[in-house]
Formats: structure tokens, C-alpha cells, sequence
């Protein structure tokens, strides 16, 4: 029984083993884009920029990308501003239904995403919606706000309620006490739940696939694009700018999220 590997070494190869599969095929995306052949095959042929030149020049693609921008800081501010209300009444208030109030909010979480596309299709056309950036916008905030209430309501229980008391007490008002107090003590909930939120938003696509209509957002016109063979490398290297802006933006909202959970520890 010795010669059996303990549990902490199987745990620790287990980790690495699904992190490799997990990004690997990632890695390769931006290898590939560097490479001077029309084809993704290694060896790699030679290392070029010529497709990353050729998006400059691609007014299709700057559209969907500025289509994307759009979607992405509407959902990504009025998300942020749901959560606020969302998790403070989660935080701060008791009330009959709080526990499915909860639930039905992150429902969307592990709803099947093409299922919920399909609900908002057959709604959005019920209602005599035309199909358009602003029925993409209403959609990715269905799944949005979820991912916003987790990270504001991690703010909310961080700093101490009698506080908001205290500036009440004070003569404060409701909303001077919102503004001079709470919001400055969530600044970096909020600065990471508008950075999460615009990062989901902007790699959306099964929603902005069915909701979009003739306004294609920029994961969709990747989708188109891969059909056509010739088209290929143009795609990885726009693939591979996703990646990077994606990773950024990830990594500033986890900054600001260890920033304030240090602030809070800090405080007596």
C-alpha cells in the first residue's frame, strides 16, 4: 500500500491535468495566428502580422467589434446598477420571498443558455420587437445581473451596516448616505462587477446569435466568418485579441476584488 500515491499528489495531478486540457487548445489559438500559412498545421511555416494587418482594413468586422463595445457598456452599467439595488435589498433588508427572490435571480446561471435564448426569441417576437442591438442588450442582462449580485453582495456583507447607520444618525439622508457613504465603500465591487459583466457581454454568443438580427455583435461575426476557409486566419488572430482583452479585464476586476477584501480586513 505504500507505493500508492497519496491523495494530495493524485488532487495535484488531477489539477494539472484539467487545466492543460482546459487551455491548451487556447494557447494555440494565438500560436497559430503568427503563422504565414493560410492553414493552422505545425511546423509552423513562418511568423507574420500580415492577419492582424488585414483587420485594420476589415469595416465588417470594426462594426461588429463597435456593435460589441455598445452591448457590452450598456449591460455592463445598468447590470451593475440592478446588482447595487439587488444586493443591497439581499444584504441589508429581510423580507417574505427573499430566499426565491435569490433563487429566480441566478436561475439563469445554470439554465441551459440556448434555452433561454430561444424563451427570449419567442418573447422578444410576441411582443413586436424588431430584432436589433437593444433585444441583444435585454438578453445579456439576463445574465449578466447574476454574475454582478455575486460579486456586489460579497461587497455588501464586507463593510459594517452601522456604518450606513451612523450617517443616518447623523442627519443624513437616504440617498446622501447611498452616495457618501455605501458607493464609495463598493467602489471596488463595483469597478469588478463592470469589468466581469463587460467581459461576459463581449464573449457572448449564443444570445446575440438569436437576438441580433441584422446587427451582428463581434462573436457572431466570427461565427460567420468560419465558414469560409480563406477567412480562417483573419479570425484567429482576431480570436486571439478577444483572449488577450479578456484575460485583462479579468484579471483588473480580481485586482480590485483582493483590493477590497483587504480594505475590509483592515478595518477595525
Amino acid at each position: 500500500m505504500r507505493f500508492l500515491p497519496s491523495p494530495r499528489r493524485l488532487l495535484s495531478t488531477y489539477v494539472i491535468l484539467y487545466v492543460a486540457i482546459l487551455y491548451f487548445p487556447v494557447l494555440l489559438l494565438p500560436i497559430f495566428s503568427f503563422n504565414d500559412s493560410a492553414t493552422p498545421k505545425l511546423p509552423l511555416v513562418g511568423f507574420t502580422f500580415k492577419w492582424y494587418e488585414g483587420l485594420a482594413g476589415n469595416a465588417a468586422m470594426q462594426g461588429a467589434a463597435w456593435n460589441s463595445l455598445l452591448v457590452g457598456i450598456t449591460a455592463a452599467f445598468v447590470s451593475t446598477i440592478l446588482g447595487i439595488c439587488a444586493a443591497r435589498a439581499i444584504t441589508r433588508h429581510r423580507f417574505r420571498g427573499k430566499g426565491a427572490a435569490s433563487g429566480l435571480i441566478m436561475a439563469p446561471l445554470i439554465l441551459p443558455e440556448i434555452i433561454i435564448a430561444i424563451s427570449l426569441l419567442v418573447v422578444m417576437l410576441g411582443l413586436g420587437l424588431q430584432l436589433s442591438l437593444f433585444t441583444v442588450i435585454l438578453g445579456h442582462l439576463l445574465i449578466c445581473v447574476p454574475y454582478s449580485v455575486t460579486v456586489l453582495v460579497s461587497g455588501f456583507e464586507g463593510f459594517d451596516p452601522s456604518m450606513e447607520e451612523a450617517s443616518r444618525d447623523l442627519g443624513e439622508t437616504s440617498f446622501g448616505t447611498l452616495r457618501r457613504v455605501t458607493l464609495p465603500m463598493l467602489a471596488p465591487s463595483i469597478v469588478s462587477s463592470l469589468l466581469v459583466t463587460f467581459t461576459i457581454s463581449l464573449d457572448e454568443f449564443i444570445l446575440a446569435f438569436f437576438l441580433s438580427g441584422t446587427e451582428p455583435t463581434l462573436p457572431v461575426y466570427i461565427w460567420g466568418q468560419l465558414r469560409f476557409a480563406a477567412k480562417l486566419p483573419n479570425v484567429l488572430a482576431l480570436g486571439s485579441i478577444l483572449i488577450a482583452a479578456s484575460l485583462v479585464l479579468l484579471t483588473v476586476a480580481e485586482l480590485f476584488r483582493r483590493r477590497a477584501e483587504r480594505k475590509m480586513a483592515l478595518r477595525p
